[in-house]
């Protein structure tokens, strides 16, 4: 539920007599203040599985062309030679596997 949701429910509530001015007020300043992602009642929640998609980076240490698979190794704790063999595997059967590394190095950003 996004916050613009929770807010009118919020005043649907004060509306109806079962929050006071104090209350409302209160309840909309902890749903300004409170962090993405935070668990609260019903608001809304990050997917584990989306916040790691987002902490997705190139590796600048494990490298060999662009370091896609470094950083893909780093993310889902396998060794990064065995997602390099899966890369190379999936490019020489039919090249599937060129096009998804090219997206990525574009894509992806370096670690820092």
């Amino acid at each position: 539920m996004s916050v613009a949701d929770e807010i009118d429910r919020l005043a649907a509530q004060r509306a109806a007599g079962h929050l006071t001015d104090d209350e409302f007020e209160a309840a909309k300043a902890r749903l300004f203040t409170q962090a993405p992602g935070a668990s609260s009642g019903s608001t809304l929640q990050v997917d584990p599985d989306v916040a790691a998609i987002n902490n997705l980076r190139r590796s600048q240490s494990d490298r060999w062309i662009g370091g896609v698979c470094g950083g893909i190794a780093r993310l889902t704790g396998i060794d990064s030679w065995i997602v390099r063999l899966l890369f190379a595997l999936s490019v020489l059967f039919g090249g599937l596997g060129f096009i998804p590394y090219l997206l990525l190095w574009i894509f992806v950003p370096v670690e820092r």
